[in-house]
Formats: C-alpha cells, sequence, structure tokens
C-alpha cells in the first residue's frame, strides 16, 4: 500500500470523525481529568536471568498472508486464552520485518489513555518499582530483553486517542513525525519495532463497524511494516453488548495475529476490575507476590501484557521446526 493511497482514503470522514471527537471533549471535558493516571508508591526487586536469543533463519520474503472474513458465535470470545496463541502467520509477520530491518529488542505500544507508561508496563523499566515473586520469575529475561521500551513515550499513544485519531495526520507529534504522517506511521518509522501492543478501548461513535474498519487499517499498517501486532480485548462493557470486543476478536482471528485477552483476566477481580464509573480499572502497586493487591485491575494489565509479550517473543523467535 503506497503511502499517497493510505492517507488519502477515506479522507472526508477522519476529519468528521476528528472534528466530533473534540467537540465531544469540549461538552463532556472528562477524557483527560477521567484518564489522568492514579498515582501510588510502587516497590520491589527482582533478580536478571538470561535473555532470550535470536534466531534467524534464511529464508526468501514471504508474501502477506491473505485474510478471511470469519464469523463468530456471539459469546465464543469469552472464553479464548488471554495469553496469545501464536500462529505461523505471526512468525512469518516477524521474519519479513527482521530482515527489513526491525529491531528485535523494541516493542511499541499503540492506544489511548490506558496505555500511556505512567501506569502501562513503565514499571519494568525500574526495577525497584515491582516484584515478579517465584512465580512469575520466568518474566525477567523477556523484561531485560526489550528494557528500554517499556517506558518509552509512543508516538501512537495518548491520553483521548482513539483508533480514528492514530490513523490520521492531523493528530501526529509535529515536533517527531513528519508532514502527512500519521502518528501510527510515525512510531514505526520511528521506533521500528518487532512488536506492537494494540490496545483501543476509547470509541465515541456508536457504531462498532466504524471501529472495526479503522482498527482493521491499524493492523493492515502495522503488517505491512513488518510488526506482529498483539491485539487485546478491554474490561469495560460501556457499549452495552461487547460489541468492540467482538470486533477486536473477530480482525485477530481474520489476521490470524495474537490476541491478549484481558477482559478475561479481570472477570474473577471484584467489580471485574472496575471502578464505580464503569471505565476506568482499579489500581494497585505492580507486587505480583502479593494476594492484596492482586484483586486491583491495574496489576493483572500489566502482569498478562508483559505475559503476553513474553509468549509472543518466544514463540517468534524460536527456531522453525523442520516438517
Amino acid at each position: 500500500m503506497s503511502e499517497a493511497k493510505f492517507t488519502a482514503r477515506n479522507l472526508s470522514r477522519r476529519t468528521w470523525v476528528c472534528l466530533a471527537w473534540l467537540l465531544t471533549i469540549a461538552l463532556l471535558g472528562w477524557v483527560n481529568a477521567g484518564c489522568a493516571g492514579l498515582q501510588a508508591e510502587i516497590q520491589g526487586s527482582t533478580e536478571p536471568s538470561p535473555s532470550p536469543t535470536i534466531h534467524d533463519s534464511s529464508i526468501d520474503e514471504i508474501p502477506p498472508t491473505p485474510t478471511t472474513r470469519v464469523t463468530l458465535a456471539p459469546d465464543a470470545w469469552k472464553s479464548m486464552p488471554i495469553i496469545p496463541e501464536v500462529s505461523e502467520t505471526a512468525r512469518e509477520i516477524y521474519q519479513r520485518g527482521f530482515m527489513s530491518g526491525n529491531n528485535p529488542h523494541a516493542f511499541s505500544n499503540v492506544g489511548d489513555c490506558q496505555n500511556v507508561p505512567s501506569m502501562f508496563m513503565a514499571v519494568f523499566d525500574d526495577p525497584g518499582e515491582f516484584s515478579l515473586g517465584d512465580e512469575y520469575d520466568y518474566l525477567q529475561g523477556t523484561i531485560d530483553w526489550f528494557g528500554g521500551s517499556f517506558s518509552r513515550e509512543s508516538q501512537a499513544v495518548r491520553r483521548g486517542y482513539n483508533a480514528a485519531s492514530i490513523l490520521s495526520p492531523f493528530w501526529a507529534n509535529p515536533d517527531e513525525c513528519n508532514s502527512g504522517e500519521t502518528p501510527l506511521e510515525c512510531e514505526y518509522r520511528i521506533n521500528k519495532p518487532i512488536i506492537a501492543i494494540i490496545s483501543l478501548e476509547t470509541w465515541w461513535e456508536k457504531e462498532p463497524e466504524s471501529y472495526e474498519e479503522y482498527l482493521r487499517e491499524i493492523i493492515e499498517v502495522t503488517i505491512d511494516h513488518g510488526v506482529v501486532p498483539i491485539l487485546t480485548t478491554k474490561a469495560d462493557n460501556l457499549e452495552g453488548d461487547h460489541s468492540i470486543n467482538i470486533a477486536i476478536v473477530k480482525l485477530a482471528q481474520e489476521h490470524d495475529i495474537p490476541l491478549w485477552n484481558f477482559w478475561k483476566a479481570v472477570q474473577p477481580l471484584p467489580a471485574h476490575g472496575l471502578m464505580d464509573d464503569g471505565f476506568h480499572l482499579t489500581f494497585a502497586g505492580n507486587y505480583y507476590d502479593d494476594p492484596e493487591r492482586m484483586q486491583a485491575a491495574w496489576p493483572w494489565r500489566n502482569l498478562t501484557a508483559l505475559q503476553a509479550l513474553d509468549a509472543v517473543w518466544t514463540s517468534i523467535s524460536a527456531p522453525r521446526q523442520q516438517p
């Protein structure tokens, strides 16, 4: 897909969405306040363990895998595993990206207020701010391998972002991004990640079909850059019928890419890990060996995100099995 074609497609529709988004913020006035990170004192320590190794293979460039439209039973997604199952398609995307120069030590976050580093995963770049405990000590190798990515400010993450704004040059950071470049394209050009965690909870329009349209384009741009997408379900159900999560799972299956089912991770928690507003996650520090703190949603969000990253990286970088 050429850049000119990409930036021109649906331009009038995106412009309308951006204007509607601005108007909504002006009228409601709660996006930045509501997404402001809760702060708490967190402490802990970990011991490093050996890092994964890259397993390169001398293969010719692999053509993109065509997608297949799928139809899911309404509640099928609820029983899908929390941690992604990694397909051969994901491994092929990784190989294309690795051969084109993507950094195997880098991943990117793509999303809204629940992905800003102050709340999401940045603790893993500060050994004094989390505790894996014995049960999750195996994750230290992945923390070491991707060191620096956890606390990095992504050009494709901002409070108030949604699936449409990430695809609009209007919202790109003019200090970092090229003229006409979208936040998503800008992030991939600067960071050259091997994996992208895509988590988009916020959607102002009522039609889930529009969300699905934009998320599909985000996925396609990601794959075009040789970046393995990890799609993420959300904890809330503000739309009332789980249509956003259904769309996310549908697209993960269509593209045969990893799905991190965060919704399932918070179901056993009090109030399913949600605050009284039904959107924001309950907070505690990232002490994964503390049962009391593990009654809140944010420790589980960071922990299962790290587990998803570990599962995908371990699988895509492993040696290919000979038939």
